[in-house]
């Protein structure tokens, strides 16, 4: 097995003060001859409305099939931290999210699904994958109702 060359997994790591500045890292993937399917969700997901400055809240689930890499994951929770003090939409929040782990890792396929929670009294929920699924690859739903009250 290669060098992983980790700069977070085992150290102590502080924030990022943004998407762009965090580390977003990978390791091999030692299942690589198998198609299968990784979930990540991420149940607290904050950011900020770039216009008003208050907070929105959202689940985010992302699916992935991966190829020669996989998400690292405690990479993936600080990446997704450092969204806190980010302002943006919901739409650019879920596909910077999306995008980021696509050129870190170039999966076999992602898909995300990013709920949140209401702004000004509606949810806003996105969607987006790369492509279809590879053939024989089990996707299991993203589990979330219509808004109910979430």
């Amino acid at each position: 097995m290669e060098t992983l060359n980790l700069t977070q997994l085992g150290q102590a790591v502080g924030g990022f003060s943004s998407p762009e500045a965090a580390v977003l890292e990978r390791v091999p993937n030692p299942q690589r001859e198998v198609t299968y399917l990784a979930r990540f969700i991420a149940p607290e997901f904050t950011s900020l409305c770039p216009v008003t400055g208050q907070p929105d809240f959202a689940r985010l689930v992302i699916d992935y099939a991966p190829d020669a890499w996989l998400v690292e994951s405690k990479s993936l929770k600080l990446f997704l931290g450092a969204f806190r003090n980010h302002g943006a939409f919901h739409e650019d929040c879920t596909l910077t999210v999306a995008r980021r782990i696509v050129a870190t890792v170039a999966p076999r396929w992602l898909r995300i699904a990013g709920f949140w929670f209401p702004r000004g009294g509606i949810p806003i929920d996105v969607f987006w994958q790369t492509g279809a699924p590879p053939d024989g690859l089990w996707v299991p739903e993203p589990s979330l109702e219509a808004y109910r009250g979430r």
